[in-house]
């Protein structure tokens, strides 16, 4: 990869990753190209980021799809640089994927992933969640490093249908947020939350998602 002048090392690539990703591998790697040579130009990720870009934001991002059903509308609130929305769109071709991101300049490099990665099942949303409520309707919602869950639970879930999925990316607090926002979930129709430890190949400590239903 061709890393910017005075940039961080970009971290090497984990020898598992090829097999995490499996036929989206060559789109991964793109993706994780184009987010060398601009991601910190475009003030996509901070100058932290690239020494971990594999182990915290791609690999971290792939858990997500094996927990969205096949076929369905899936929407990625607060989609930055592209994570987990990019990655789930790449690995999961069946999904009609809707990037929801307020800031042009982040809309505006997603549609330049979207074109260059040739990703014709992704739109790209610019509004905040909470615009749509009303007008918009998926079958599984995603978010990663947006809110704790009682802050997101008020904006996403009036966007998951009858019957869908929340799948939030989340850190070691994961399951202390589940607890904190047990009145919240309710409130808003959501049952059966759980936490996922999932051990992705190549990175070091579990990733967590939190699931959980919309009641029809």
């Amino acid at each position: 990869m061709n890393v910017p002048e005075g940039a961080a090392p970009v971290e090497p690539v984990p020898a598992s990753a090829a097999g995490v990703f499996g036929d989206a591998w060559p789109q991964v790697e793109q993706f994780a190209a184009m987010l060398v040579a601009e991601g910190e130009l475009r003030g996509l990720i901070g100058p932290r980021e690239l020494p971990r870009l594999w182990t915290r934001h791609l690999l971290n991002s792939s858990p997500v799809a094996p927990f969205v059903d096949a076929g369905v509308r899936f929407a990625d609130i607060g989609s930055g640089a592209g994570f987990p929305g990019v990655v789930v769109a790449i690995m999961r071709p069946d999904l009609d994927v809707h990037l929801i991101e307020p800031m042009e300049r982040r809309t505006t490099w997603l549609e330049d992933v979207a074109r260059e990665l040739s990703l014709s099942n992704v739109s790209v949303v610019r509004a905040r969640a909470e615009e749509l409520h009303g007008t918009a309707s998926y079958d599984a919602v995603s978010a990663r490093a947006v809110a704790a869950l009682k802050k997101l639970v008020p904006w996403a879930a009036p966007l998951i249908a009858p019957g869908g999925r929340l799948v939030a990316l989340k850190g070691e607090r994961a399951a202390l947020e589940v607890t904190e926002a047990e009145k919240v979930l309710r409130k808003h129709k959501l049952t059966d939350t759980s936490v996922h430890e999932v051990l992705v190949p190549g990175t070091d400590e579990p990733t967590r998602v939190v699931t959980a239903q919309r009641v029809r």
